[in-house]
């Protein structure tokens, strides 16, 4: 059944260690990355929105493709983004460079969501998952002031919000090695995500990726 909330990918753009290439469209398994993510946020989601500044390259996918409205490049703006053309007053959002996200993640924190919440965040012994984690409309105002300082932390506005945690022990419940969280950075990154999938024994560990999260 599908929650009355958008589903939000965050394309990431270029990226040099990629050739150029947008990580949204580097091949995992066979085949791109924003698939993976598709194929979990197609039964969840009826409104699933892909912020991008390369939307050209996105005409063959059926889904909305929007663009960052501050100039500056950082996933707080494509948060910003995403929210402001989101259809639901709440949206989920997942980096594209996380094609392994597990649809009992997902529905682990939709569930988990009530009307007076603006963030349901993972939390684990890692720490918070702001790029796999629902947001609230009413963040779009205090996000719009960060911006206007040139300020792109993600977590920087939590304490003047309403954020709701989500442990670590029902996220492992649905994701038992918790892969939802591994981020595809580098070649190396790329390399390790492939074995994995040949192997599907070995756990990937988290990576961090934006500095600004």
């Amino acid at each position: 059944m599908k929650k009355s909330c958008s589903g939000v990918i965050l394309s990431g753009g270029l990226n040099t260690r990629f050739s150029g290439r947008d990580k949204a469209l580097v091949s995992v398994g066979g085949m791109p990355m924003i698939d993976h993510l598709l194929a979990v946020f197609r039964p969840l989601f009826d409104d699933i929105v892909l912020v991008t500044n390369a939307p050209v390259k996105y005409l063959s996918w059926d889904l909305r493709v929007v663009t960052d409205i501050f100039s500056c490049r950082s996933s707080l703006t494509g948060i910003h983004a995403g929210l402001f053309h989101a259809a639901h007053p709440h949206a989920f959002f997942a980096a594209c460079d996380a094609p392994f996200l597990q649809t009992g993640v997902v529905t682990t924190l939709l569930d988990a969501l009530e009307p007076s919440a603006d963030v349901v965040i993972p939390e684990t012994t890692a720490g918070l998952e702001p790029l796999c984690a629902i947001y609230s409309k009413r963040c779009l105002r205090v996000i719009e002031k960060l911006l206007e300082r040139q300020q792109f932390k993600i977590q920087s506005f939590f304490h003047s919000v309403r954020v709701m945690k989500i442990e670590e022990k029902p996220l492992r419940s649905a994701d038992p090695d918790l892969i939802s969280f591994f981020n595809i950075n580098t070649p190396e990154d790329l390399a390790r995500a492939e074995t994995w999938l040949e192997s599907a024994r070995k756990p990937l560990e988290n990576v961090k990726g934006d500095s600004n999260v």
